[in-house]
């Protein structure tokens, strides 16, 4: 039996639109991320970079773990900088490294996704979860701690799900993970922003994240290299640079990347 199956329900049909300018954060007096600005359409967007470059930094200022500065909005309306009401808002983030409760059960886990539903609303979300997912139903009872990676990656997404986002953010799922659940769980992702659900995910298997993704971006020491269709990205010389470490400085990087060049803004 899949995981999944070819269609998801759970936050279908809401797709969201994140627009964020001149964005900065890190880690008391250390900025991380300088003047970051992208926008995460709906579909699926993938952000690349080496370690460190500040992937996950951006991640969890989004989702209100860090201070931030600058604007960020979804659906045109400001974000809010709480995380209780960034979900709230309908943005959910599965951290790096699950974090999932390993003395619950599957169910247990999953409930607390749903857990700013009300009763009878958070009982239909985890029977459309189990019908999403339907090798969790098999796993109901298990305690997550006695899970393989794989399988507790599955929980952690599902559970995300549980929140019915309208964005949902996955911070490096493939992590540590069989090349074949690494293909199965990229391709929930695609499949989730197919159903309606945008995704936006940070990812370091770079070959696999391009070939799902609609389109990327390549952070490099807290600042934006390029960014572009994933396919024109997947053939960039910008990507290997960044990831081997070449020296570029900003017109280098820009002339190698004529051909996936950041996106220009729209003015709205």
């Amino acid at each position: 039996m899949m995981w999944h199956r070819p269609g998801f329900v759970l936050g279908g049909g809401r797709e969201a639109q994140l627009r964020v300018r001149n964005l900065s954060a890190g880690y008391g007096p250390m900025l991380v991320l300088r003047d970051i600005s992208l926008e995460v359409k709906p579909g699926l967007t993938v952000i690349l970079g080496p370690n460190g470059a500040g992937k996950t930094t951006l991640l969890r200022a989004l989702n209100g773990l860090i201070p931030r500065l600058g604007e960020v909005l979804l659906d045109g309306d400001d974000l809010p900088e709480k995380t209780h009401e960034i979900v709230k808002a309908g943005v959910a983030l599965v951290a790096e490294g699950r974090q999932l409760f390993p003395q619950m059960t599957v169910t247990e886990n999953l409930e607390l996704g749903g857990w700013l539903a009300s009763k009878a609303e958070r009982a239909r979300r985890l029977e459309q979860a189990f019908n999403d997912f339907p090798k969790l139903r098999e796993r109901a009872q298990q305690l997550a701690g006695t899970m393989s990676g794989g399988e507790q990656q599955m929980v952690a997404v599902a559970r995300a799900m549980m929140c019915a986002p309208r964005l949902l953010m996955l911070d490096e799922p493939s992590l540590g993970l069989a090349p074949k659940m690494v293909d199965e769980l990229l391709g929930i992702a695609r499949r989730i922003a197919n159903a309606g659900t945008t995704v936006l995910m940070v990812e370091q298997n770079v070959k696999k994240a391009l070939a799902v993704a609609d389109r990327g971006y390549v952070l490099e020491r807290g600042q934006l290299v390029a960014s572009g269709p994933a396919k024109l990205l997947a053939r960039s010389t910008v990507v290997r640079e960044a990831y081997l470490g070449a020296a570029s400085s900003d017109t280098t990087t820009a002339a190698r990347a004529v051909s996936v060049r950041p996106e220009p803004e729209r003015v709205s």
